[in-house]
């Protein structure tokens, strides 16, 4: 199946109100395909771009002006950014919002950093490493429940800060991550207050879209029996 269908299916299926996204870490930059138009905030902040239909790449630059999430994507910061990075860090821990022992397991892309190529899904010109999903609730539950009927459910608690370590989490466990989201990804994205994230390690996508259709119908059936039967209890 073509990433336009899989895209589309995934869309149509959970109604999701955002494109999904597809995220390709690749060493250089792919002909015919146009670096961002300046860099932004926060790497997260492209996820957006790309959800609204752009299709683009980041270099090492791009993503200097958010330390943590530079940090997630395996970039070698130069020294004035490292050090902003250990001031970030110490704000975030003088704030109790993060423990430094905390600090060493925050998961990283480990291979060496050449570019990411943002897209929407259905667009995308390049097989994803990771796919970013963004919706409510029963959605994400929806997208947990194919993902583990498809052999691709991760059994680690539901993630938070930083939301951007989900892409590395994803890419080197295999499986399916969710992420409540930080403050952070909020402001730069927008999310709602009633959104949440779920990464697909790309190389599994098409088994979970495969599988969504079932559990989709599946569930409904179940619901229709829950209803059912509690509308019977006394």
């Amino acid at each position: 199946m073509s990433l336009t269908n899989q895209g589309a299916r995934l869309s149509d299926l959970l109604g999701l109100k955002w494109r999904p996204v597809a995220l390709a870490f690749r060493p250089s930059a792919p002909t015919g395909i146009n670096r961002v138009d300046g860099p932004k905030a926060a790497g997260c902040a492209y996820w957006r771009l790309a959800a609204d239909g752009k299709v683009f790449y980041t270099e090492a630059p791009d993503h200097y002006n958010c330390p943590i999430g530079a940090h997630t994507h395996g970039l070698d910061l130069p020294p004035e950014k490292a050090k902003e990075l250990e001031s970030t860090i110490g704000t975030m821990v003088g704030l109790e919002y993060l423990r430094m022992e905390e600090i060493p397991d925050i998961p990283h892309v480990e291979k060496p950093f050449g570019v990411v190529v943002y897209a929407p899904l259905s667009d995308s010109l390049c097989d994803p490493d990771v796919v970013l999903v963004r919706g409510n609730a029963k959605q994400v539950m929806l997208l947990g429940e194919a993902s583990r009927a498809a052999g691709v459910g991760h059994e680690d608690v539901t993630m938070g800060r930083p939301t951007c370590a989900m892409i590395p989490m994803a890419m080197q466990s295999g499986g399916g991550v969710n992420s409540f989201g930080c403050i952070g990804n909020r402001v730069y994205t927008e999310l709602g207050d009633d959104e949440l994230y779920y990464a697909i390690p790309g190389p599994r996508l098409e088994a979970v879209v495969d599988k969504l259709e079932t559990i989709i119908r599946a569930n409904r059936e179940l619901e229709a029996w829950h209803q059912e039967r509690s509308s019977c209890v006394c």
